[in-house]
């Protein structure tokens, strides 16, 4: 049974408990008032500032400063207008938070243009009001104009001008046709030019990357390769050339063009035999080679043909008045050479041969050059007199791509004995 003092206990234990629950709620909504009150009391747009009235952007080069305040979420537009209310856009539907830091945009006196050429380009001198919209997530919108002059902007612009790109086809595959594109323009100004290929996957291939170019005629060469060497697929490719002056004009051309029949060449000698090794003097050696084409592309070759027969008195360039001297790039020949042999550098196989077995009238270019196709293997015979007066020769082969290298140097090496 309770008591009447429990039960008045009980009775103010209930009262306190009520009374502290409506304080609490009061409380939280006079905190939760203060609070909304405070948000309420911010402008969506609130203090704009810009660091001139008069910006001058081929003078000092430093940029003009314009910082603004952001009460409330929104989206900020920024423009100038000129006299005729024609609009240039710098930032368009930039969303926003509230924030206690101004925001600041930095403004270098140029604008982006409509024009597929002219990017970017500065604004002719004159009078102009920039203006920074705010508009709520509610549709709310707040704006503030500035008066801006613009002066001493008007200054030349500049141009990739005659832009040509030749061949528009190009092969890199080492044979010395059409294996590079060249890349030639004017420029009508001092400017900093990039050159670059989209390829088709998307890859971007840098070719010229921020070169200080003056206003002249000017030519870069592309290989049709990744910086590093690297092949590339067949496809069409697309260049941009960019030419930025000093102000921040940009001017931008680009165009399209084609890699075909990409490949690396490549050729193993499969055999080889130096023979007889015992000779007498002015007695005539005879080395029989087979070669084939391991690689993807045909290479090309040219004489003197198979079966030529040398002194060793003579060298490849000095026959046939000269007809084989050595050409520059992609051509392939095998050659003999000895250890004793005091030429080197380019001297080095001084007796050389076509990658063919057929009569110089049957090559794809008759008496002028052969193609060894991926995959085709050939026999090459050549045939050296010895009027050297050396005991002991060291002969080997090795395959030559003229202009470029000594490919599988030194292979089938063989002692031969001379006697007098």
């Amino acid at each position: 049974m309770v008591t009447k003092s429990a039960s008045f206990m009980i009775h103010q234990f209930q009262y306190s408990m009520g009374l502290l629950r409506r304080v609490t709620f009061t409380l939280g909504c006079l905190l939760l008032g203060v609070v909304l009150s405070g948000c309420a009391a911010r402008p969506l747009l609130g203090d704009v500032v810009s660091s001139s009235t008069r910006f001058e952007p081929t003078a000092s080069g430093e940029p003009l400063t314009i910082s603004y305040e952001i009460g409330q979420t929104a989206t900020v537009d920024i423009y100038l207008l000129d006299s005729n209310d024609t609009r240039y856009v710098l930032r368009s539907q930039e969303p926003r938070v509230a924030t206690d830091d101004a925001y600041t945009l930095r403004f270098d006196g140029t604008v982006p243009t409509s024009d597929g050429v002219l990017q970017r380009r500065l604004l002719a001198s004159g009078s102009y009001t920039l203006v920074i919209e705010a508009t709520a997530e509610d549709g709310t919108n707040q704006r503030r104009d500035l008066a801006l002059d613009i002066v001493g902007s008007d200054v030349p612009l500049p141009d990739v001008a005659n832009l040509l790109v030749s061949p528009q086809t190009i092969s890199p595959n080492a044979d010395a046709i059409d294996d590079v594109a060249e890349f030639t323009y004017r420029l009508p100004v001092s400017a900093t030019v990039d050159i670059d290929i989209l390829a088709p996957n998307g890859e971007r291939i840098p070719v010229v990357t921020r070169a200080e170019e003056g206003p002249f005629e000017q030519s870069h060469v592309w290989n049709g390769k990744r910086p590093n060497g690297s092949l590339l697929a067949n496809g069409i490719y697309t260049y941009t050339v960019r030419a930025e002056d000093a102000y921040g004009n940009l001017v931008l051309r680009e165009g399209t063009l084609q890699l075909a029949d990409v490949g690396q060449p490549e050729a193993r000698i499969v055999y080889a035999s130096i023979a007889p090794e015992k000779v007498m003097l002015g007695e005539t050696l005879t080395v029989t080679m087979r070669i084939r084409n391991t690689g993807d592309v045909p290479i090309r070759t040219y004489g003197p043909p198979s079966g030529h027969r040398y002194t060793t008195d003579e060298v490849f360039s000095s026959i046939e008045d000269g007809q084989y001297t050595a050409q520059a790039g992609g051509f392939w020949r095998i050659g003999l050479d000895w250890d004793a042999n005091s030429g080197g550098g380019p001297k080095r196989y001084p007796f050389r041969w076509a990658l063919s077995s057929r009569p110089p009238e049957q090559w794809k270019v008759p008496f002028v050059e052969d193609w060894l196709l991926p995959g085709e293997e050939v026999e090459v015979v050549g045939e050296v007199t010895l009027l050297q007066r050396e005991t002991r020769m060291g002969f080997y082969v090795g395959l030559i791509q003229d202009g470029v290298g000594f490919f599988q140097d030194r292979t089938a090496r063989t002692i031969v004995e001379v006697g007098f």
